[in-house]
Parts: structure tokens; sequence; C-alpha cells
């Protein structure tokens, strides 16, 4: 019978694994192709109205969770909706600067992936495992290993590499991606992701260490509310002239409603491999997608340019992937907070942690995840 529970859970971990690296390398490439210039001179659609459009879905899709775990009670749904957010304002207020962050994290992601090819966008975006150790040493105290630190100096190493230009022949494409200025924006949109995810993550984290912890799908509600406000905000404030000209949906396509749901969803699946997988095995699927990106960039998407460079830059943000995955796996943390929640501790854990912390630590670590972007 054990066996059998083992087999099961080997099974649902490398499904889980299957679908996180099957999910990540489709939304990069399809944000990309949906941000490449349509045929006909045909205008691309408003990508401040997807961010809004996938949020409202997203939020939905909470609710109906809730809506479960209440027992389909319309009523008890309502109940828990006043209780945990409308009679607790100052807890949801707290969401406000993740939410924020994680919108802007967003339409910079798309703008990134407007002038870089996908390949480039998502080896370059591993920069968030740099901010992310930054911003925990910074709020959180969170002790990194040396050979962790030996694994960013790597990180860093292998997207600077990545940034060098081909001398190789170039398709039209290619061209118009290697425009200096237009780069130069993607990077700097890039660089500027890392550094909303690194931060919006690590203060999240602190937060939900140090105040009172609802549901999962509670927590997600209260980010939701703020995240559609934001998104709201920015169709009004960046592009109202043109939705009021164009429409809301102009330039929506199949693709484009594959960007959303995938967007919506995406947490999902974070979540199962968070509940199922390690550290290690996630640093696996981030590593097998980043090399499935760069093959679909090459050999569907055609534009990016294979050389010894890029293919060495690669190969060393897989290996800096690796290593900082394997050493977090036993990685402790140094706890700042003066809250009375001395149970929770990093996801990265040591395996002498008790199951039932191992779960509470889990379910914290996926607000976090259900509610970020790529």
């Amino acid at each position: 019978m054990e066996k059998h529970t083992m087999l099961g859970q080997n099974t649902l971990r490398y499904f889980s694994l299957f679908i996180l690296t099957l999910q990540t390398t489709v939304t990069v490439l399809a944000m990309r192709y949906s941000r490449k210039q349509t045929e006909g001179g045909k205008e691309l659609y408003i990508a401040t109205t997807l961010i809004l459009v996938s949020e409202l879905i997203k939020f939905a899709f909470c609710l109906i969770l809730l809506l479960v775990q209440k027992s389909c009670s319309v009523e008890h749904l309502f109940k828990a909706l006043v209780s945990e957010v409308i009679y607790k304002p100052s807890e949801t207020a707290k969401l406000a600067i993740p939410s924020s962050l994680y919108t802007i994290q967003n339409n910079l992601i798309l703008l990134a992936l407007s002038s870089l090819d996908a390949a480039t966008f998502q080896v370059t975006y591993q920069l968030k495992i740099l901010t992310t150790a930054f911003f925990s040493v910074l709020l959180l105290r969170k002790e990194i290993k040396a050979l962790q630190w030996v694994a960013l100096l790597i990180l860093m190493g292998g997207v600077v590499l990545v940034q060098f230009p081909s001398d190789g022949k170039q398709t039209d494409a290619n061209k118009a991606l290697s425009n200096p200025h237009k780069h130069l924006i993607g990077m700097l949109a890039v660089i500027a992701s890392s550094l909303s995810s690194g931060f919006a993550g690590v203060y999240y984290e602190k937060l939900l260490k140090e105040s009172a912890q609802p549901s999962v799908v509670i927590r997600n509600i209260q980010l939701g509310i703020f995240s559609i406000i934001f998104g709201a905000a920015g169709v009004v404030i960046n592009d109202w002239d043109k939705v009021a000209q164009r429409g809301f949906f102009d330039g929506y396509t199949p693709v484009v409603w594959l960007v959303i749901m995938l967007q919506a969803m995406g947490g999902l699946v974070v979540a199962a491999v968070i509940k199922y997988a390690d550290n290690i095995l996630k640093g696996f699927a981030t590593s097998v997608s980043i090399i499935l990106s760069c093959l679909c960039s090459y050999v569907i998407l055609h534009d990016l340019n294979l050389d010894l460079t890029f293919v060495l830059g690669t190969g060393l943000v897989i290996l800096a992937t690796f290593i900082y995955g394997i050493q977090s796996h036993h990685a402790p943390f140094i706890n700042s907070s003066t809250s009375t929640n001395s149970s929770i501790v990093d996801e990265n854990e040591s395996d002498d942690i008790s199951r039932s912390s191992y779960t509470k630590v889990n379910n914290d670590r996926t607000y976090q995840k259900l509610s970020s972007t790529i």
C-alpha cells in the first residue's frame, strides 16, 4: 500500500513539473508572438486591457473556488467576504503594495516581450533570483550560503553573455530586434520587472509572517481587488484614448485569449508544484523551459540567432539555477519577526521540519505564487 502511495506521489510530482514546464514555455512564447507586428499592418491589442481582463478572470475563478469551499452556498460566500475582506480593512489594505507591484510587473513583461525575443527575455528574467535573494537578506534577514552567492555571480555572468550581439546572418525579424534602442528598452523592462518581482515577493512573505493568515483563496481575493483597481487605472491613465477610439477588445486574437487564460490560471500550476515538488525539481523545470524557449524562438518564431556566446550564457544561467536550488533546499531562515507566528519558516526549510509546518509554509508561499506572473 505504501509503495503504491509513493508511486502516486511521484507521478503527481513529475506530472506537475511537466505542466509547469509546458505552461511557462507556452506563456512566454505566446506573449512574445502576441506582441509581434500582425500581418497587414493591423494594430496590436492594447496591453493594459489584457492585464485587466486576466485579473478579472483570476478574481472570478477565486470567487468560484471560495463558493465551492463554502458548499456552494452564496450566503456563506457573502459572509466570508464580508468578515475577511470588508470587516478587516487594514488587513486587506496591506495587499495594496504587492498588488500594485504585480500590476507594474505584468506591464513591464509585456513591454520587454515587445522588444526582446522569448529566449533572451526568459534567460535574462532569471535575474529575479538575484533580486529575491537581495531583498530576502535585506528585509527578512535570510541567510544566503557562500555557494549560493557563487551561483548568483554565475547567473549574472550568464545574463551578460546573452546580451552580446550576434555576428551571424540575421533575418528581418532579427534586424528589428537588434535595434539598440529597442533592445535597451527591453532590457530595462526586464531588469525593472525582476526588481519588482523580487521586492513584491519578499514584501509579501514578510507581510504573511507578521499578520493574521486567512485561507489561500481569501488572500488572492484581497490581492485581486487591488489588482483590478490598479489594472483599470492603467487602462484609464495610459490608454483611454486608444480604448475609446478602437474599442476595448480591438486586436484580440485566439493567441491573446490563450495568453489571458495562461496568466489567469498559471498560479494554480505553480501551487501544485509547490505542493508536490522541491526546489531542485523546480529548477530542472525552469531549465528545460529555457531550453525549449530557445529552440522554439529559433525554429518557430525565427527571431533568435543562436551563437556561442548565447549558448554559453544560457548554460551558465541554467547551471546557476541548479546550484541555487540545491543549496536553498536546506537553507535556514533567521526569523526577525516579533509576531507569535514562530512556526513559519521559508519554503526551503530543512528536512527535519514537521509535516504540518511544511504544509503551512507551502500554503503561505502559495499566496504569493498564485498572484504573481511568469
